[in-house]
C-alpha cells in the first residue's frame, strides 16, 4: 500500500496529512493525486466517503507550493484573477471544500475565497479584488461577479468539477460552458463524482483533452458497508412509521432525505412534535440558517436533519449511523449520493428507503441502477426477507395507524403511546434494538400537538 510521502506531494502537504493522522491514502487518492501532478486530465469516479475532496485539494495545494518555491518567484495571478477554480453544485459543499483547503494547506497558508450565492456579494468582490490563488464557487454567482467585471478566468489554469454528474446535467450545463469558454483552452481540467452516468461522461468529455478516466469501485455502486433496507408503506403510513423507525431504532445520528422544501418543513415540525431533536435544511433557508442547522447537527444538539437533496452531496458528517429516504428519489443516481452519507470512510450505516405503491417505479430505476434486484415486499412472506443486500419488510395487514385506534379526541396519557411495531421481523435487521419500546416523549408530544391532523408529505 502506498504512503502520501510517496505520492510525491510537497512536504509542507505532508505534515498536514499527518498532523491529520493519516499515512496511507484512500484508492481514489492514490490514483488521481499522481495524474493530477503529471498534469493530466482526470474523470475520478469513486463511492461517496472515499476521500474524493481530498484527491484534488492536495494535488492543487502542490502545485501551488511548487509553484511558490520555483526559480521564478510566484506573484499571484493578479487583481480580480486566481489560477484555479473548484466548481460545486452546493453552498454547503463548497463550504466544506474551502475547510478542507485551509486543513491541508495550514502551513502554506493559501488565499482562498469562497463565491457562493445567499451570502452577500460584498465581502466576495472585497476577497477577489486583490487577486487569489483558489476559488470555491458555484456557478451562479461566480458568473455574477465575471459579468460585473469583479472577477477574471483568464488567469486561471486549473478547474475542478466536483459531484460532476450534477455539475453537468442540463440545468448547469449553460453556465459550464460560459465559464469553460473563458478560461484559457490550455487548462487542466478534473471532473469527480460518485457516479457518472454514460451521456453525462461522454459530455464531460468534450470540455477534456484526452482525460484519464480513474473508476475504483463500480459506477453507481453503494460502498459495501451499507445495509440497505426497503420498507413498503402506504404514503398515509409514512409519518408514523418514520417515528417508530427513528424511536425504536439505536439511531445515533440520521438523515431524513424528502423530495420537496414543503415536504421537509412538515416532516421536521412533525419529529419536533414527536419529541424528537430535530432541524430542516432546504434551498429556501437563507445561508445563516443553513450554516447553524450543519452546525447544530454536527455538534450533536440536533439529532436528526431533514433535507432535501441540497445536503445529499458533500455533506461530511462521519458519523451519521442512519439515513432514511422518506420519499424516493425521483433521479436514481441520488439514492447513491442520498444514502453515502453513512457508511463513510469505512464505517458502517443503514440507509432505509419507505416506499409506496406509486414509487415502485423509482425503486425499479434504483435497481437498474445499482446492479441489485429486489422483489416487491408483497411477495415475502409476512415477516421479512432478503435479496442480495437488500432488506424487505412487509408492514403486516393488521397494523392500525395510531390515531385512528385510539381515536384524536382520547389522546393516551404521556408516556403511553399504544402503538403497535409497525412492521414485524424487526429484530432481524442490523442494530435492531432489542425490542426496546419507543420513549413516551415521542408519542405525549405528537398527541398534545394534533398529530391527528398532519397530512402526508409529498
Amino acid at each position: 500500500m502506498k504512503t502520501f510521502a510517496e505520492l510525491g506531494l510537497a512536504e509542507p502537504l505532508l505534515r498536514a496529512v499527518s498532523a491529520q493522522g493519516y499515512t496511507n491514502p484512500t484508492p481514489i487518492q492514490a490514483e488521481v493525486i499522481p495524474e493530477m501532478i503529471a498534469g493530466h486530465d482526470v474523470i475520478g469516479i469513486a463511492q461517496t466517503g472515499t476521500g474524493k475532496t481530498a484527491s484534488f485539494v492536495l494535488p492543487v495545494l502542490h502545485a501551488l507550493a511548487s509553484q511558490r518555491l520555483g526559480p521564478q518567484k510566484f506573484s499571484g495571478a493578479g487583481p480580480r484573477a486566481f489560477t484555479t477554480l473548484i466548481l460545486a453544485p452546493t453552498r454547503e459543499l463548497a463550504h466544506q471544500i474551502c475547510e478542507s483547503i485551509r486543513t491541508y494547506g495550514k502551513f502554506m497558508r493559501p488565499s482562498v475565497a469562497l463565491i457562493v450565492g445567499g451570502a452577500s456579494p460584498v465581502p466576495q468582490i472585497k476577497a477577489l479584488s486583490g487577486g487569489l490563488d483558489i476559488v470555491v464557487a458555484t456557478p451562479g454567482r461566480l458568473l455574477d461577479h465575471v459579468r460585473a467585471g469583479k472577477a477574471r478566468l483568464d488567469k486561471t489554469t486549473t478547474i475542478v468539477l466536483d459531484e460532476a454528474d450534477q455539475m453537468l446535467d442540463l440545468g448547469f450545463m449553460p453556465a459550464i460552458e460560459e465559464i469553460m469558454r473563458k478560461i484559457s483552452p490550455d487548462r487542466q481540467t478534473l471532473l469527480l463524482s460518485a457516479t457518472m452516468p454514460r451521456p453525462i461522461r461522454a459530455l464531460a468529455q468534450e470540455f477534456m483533452n484526452t482525460p484519464r478516466e480513474i473508476a475504483v469501485a463500480a459506477v453507481s455502486k453503494p460502498a459495501e458497508k451499507i445495509l440497505q433496507e426497503v420498507i413498503m408503506v402506504e404514503q398515509s403510513l409514512k409519518s408514523d412509521l418514520l417515528v417508530d423507525l427513528l424511536a425504536h431504532r439505536d439511531v445515533e445520528r440520521a438523515i431524513v432525505f424528502t423530495r420537496t422544501k414543503r415536504g421537509t418543513d412538515k416532516v421536521e415540525r412533525m419529529l419536533n412534535d414527536a419529541g424528537l431533536r430535530c432541524i430542516g435544511i432546504h434551498g429556501d433557508k437563507s445561508q445563516g440558517q443553513r450554516n447553524k442547522a450543519l452546525t447544530q447537527f454536527k455538534s450533536g444538539s440536533k439529532k436528526i436533519l431533514v433535507a432535501t437533496d441540497v445536503a445529499a452531496r458533500g455533506l461530511d458528517v462521519s458519523d451519521v449511523s442512519h439515513v432514511v429516504n422518506f420519499d424516493m428519489p425521483t433521479i436514481a443516481e441520488s439514492y447513491v449520493h442520498r444514502i453515502g452519507r453513512t457508511g463513510r470512510a469505512g464505517r458502517s450505516g443503514i440507509a432505509i428507503s419507505l416506499c409506496d405503491k406509486s414509487e415502485r417505479n423509482l425503486l425499479r430505476d434504483i435497481e437498474r441502477l445499482t446492479h441489485t434486484a429486489l422483489e416487491p415486499a408483497k411477495e415475502l412472506p409476512e415477516h421479512a426477507g432478503r435479496t442480495g443486500r437488500f432488506t424487505l419488510i412487509a408492514l403486516p395487514a393488521d397494523y392500525v395507524r395510531p390515531e385512528e385506534k385510539r381515536g384524536r379526541s382520547h389522546p393516551r396519557p404521556h408516556g403511553h403511546s399504544g402503538r403497535k411495531p409497525p412492521f414485524r421481523g424487526k429484530s432481524q435487521g442490523p442494530k435492531a434494538s432489542g425490542g426496546a419500546k419507543p420513549s413516551g416523549t415521542s408519542s405525549g408530544a405528537r398527541d398534545r400537538n394534533g398529530g391527528g391532523k398532519r397530512q402526508p408529505s409529498r
